[in-house]
């Protein structure tokens, strides 16, 4: 098991949680899924390492955009 936290902006609701999470747990691999609003972290539990190009990709389709 692989754990990776990134930081997402423009989060203002649990909806934007709900479609963050959705998704990230698209991403081949990946087990799990913690957005916590407050602080915009995402953090992502998964078999192996995911990339984070393949998480930005998810975060942009969701409408949000991951922090550099």
């Amino acid at each position: 098991m692989t754990t990776s936290t990134f930081t997402v902006t423009g989060m203002t609701c649990q909806h934007c949680v709900g479609a963050v999470r959705e998704e990230v747990s698209r991403i081949p691999g990946v087990t799990g899924v913690d957005v916590d609003l407050a602080s915009g972290r995402v953090t992502v539990t998964s078999e192996g390492p995911v990339a984070t190009e393949d998480v930005r990709a998810s975060v942009d389709e969701a409408g949000y955009e991951l922090a550099s």
